[in-house]
């Protein structure tokens, strides 16, 4: 369960959009890192006590390496502006029933500026939507959307399969300038538009954000117990079916590598293979980059043939995409390998990204 911690902040760090990295000092003399997002708590300042909640630091986990501030309990944030009886700024609760649950206002709601255009969708016109396991593979899909289509509206769906909170990605708030928005669907909050689930989230992209492309992926972080079914990523092949059944065009960015010590992550990750393989109802345009390595190809090649009766296997050529790839407006990094540690994953993505791009030219407006 929780492991509480109280301390006073002694340093203000790094920060970034919607996030404050926080020195803490604790009555022991230990210091922690933390991590406050001052919409949910208020901007702590050095000085303040504040209560954390340090379980997943203190066990090692996937987490950043942070405390998460729970409160500023001394100097508590103001109440919203609204009135406490209305809806008018929305009441879609989000994380719900945790003591930091935010009450936000959905993309479709009636007090919403897209409630009617939202009312009306139904279809994504064939929009081409990429599906993929990890947070980390987004800007690389983006490198390779924008190498051919460098015009190209991106919309993200961040899931909540991975961190809650689209403010914890740093890499997200270095993509601002690159994506028309971000939707934070399901339990996840935090992005430019709320939907309670995948289908309304890859709606408002269509509608609202007028995308030209959308990118499903969760956010930081990926719940894995080794098993065959106990991992997050599980959910892309539930979002293969969303983009279907509304009319729009799946594209499987696969989990390729040949650096991951893992065995059950190389050549084509098992969790790709269960996605798509297992849970994907629907047909599914698989991408398979050229160039890659002839052992690693071998491998992908048939870990790929049984997915083939229902799924279209497409190789992309991968030339340019390097360069895309090593002018991406923020770091590349997966499970702590960069581009040239890990150069298969990032290629793989890539070249997924192109493949939605080279689709644009025969899509409905």
């Amino acid at each position: 369960m929780v492991r509480w911690r109280s301390g006073t902040v002694t340093a203000l760090r790094r920060q970034w959009t919607g996030a404050m990295e926080l020195d803490v000092a604790l009555p022991d003399g230990g210091t922690l890192r933390a991590l406050a997002y001052p919409a949910l708590v208020g901007r702590p300042e050095p000085g303040d006590r504040v209560l954390l909640n340090a379980g997943a630091l203190l066990m090692g986990l996937g987490t950043g390496g942070y405390a998460l501030v729970v409160a500023v309990p001394d100097r508590l944030p103001p109440d919203p502006p609204q009135t406490l009886d209305s809806r008018d700024a929305g009441h879609l609760v989000k994380a719900r029933y945790t003591p930091l649950q935010p009450i936000l206002l959905g993309v479709d709601e009636e007090a919403s500026p897209h409630r009617e255009v939202m009312a009306a969708a139904d279809d994504l016109s064939g929009l081409p939507v990429v599906t993929a396991d990890l947070h980390s593979a987004l800007p690389a899909i983006l490198a390779g959307i924008h190498a051919d289509a460098p015009a190209a509206r991106v919309a993200y769906l961040l899931t909540d399969g991975g961190a809650l909170p689209a403010w914890f990605s740093r890499t997200l708030a270095g993509l601002r300038d690159h994506l028309v928005g971000t939707v934070t669907v399901g339990q996840s909050f935090g992005g430019d538009l709320e939907a309670a689930t995948v289908h309304s989230g890859l709606l408002a992209a269509r509608h609202v954000l007028r995308a030209d492309v959308a990118i499903v992926a969760q956010g930081p972080g990926n719940l894995g117990t080794g098993t065959r079914w106990g991992f997050s990523g599980v959910a892309v092949g539930e979002a293969v079916n969303a983009v279907a059944t509304l009319g729009g065009r799946p594209i499987g960015s696969l989990r390729i590598s040949d650096a991951d010590p893992r065995p059950r992550h190389r050549g084509v990750s098992h969790h790709s293979l269960t996605a798509y393989g297992r849970v994907a109802l629907a047909p599914v345009e698989l991408v398979v980059p050229d160039g890659l390595a002839p052992e690693l190809a071998g491998e992908v090649d048939a870990a790929l043939a049984p997915l083939a009766a229902r799924h279209t296997l497409v190789r992309v050529p991968t030339g340019g995409l390097d360069a895309a790839l090593r002018a991406a407006p923020v770091p590349l990094s997966t499970m702590g390998r960069g581009l040239d540690a890990d150069h298969a994953y990032f290629l793989a993505a890539a070249a997924a990204g192109r493949h939605a791009a080279r689709l644009l030219s025969s899509r409905p407006a």
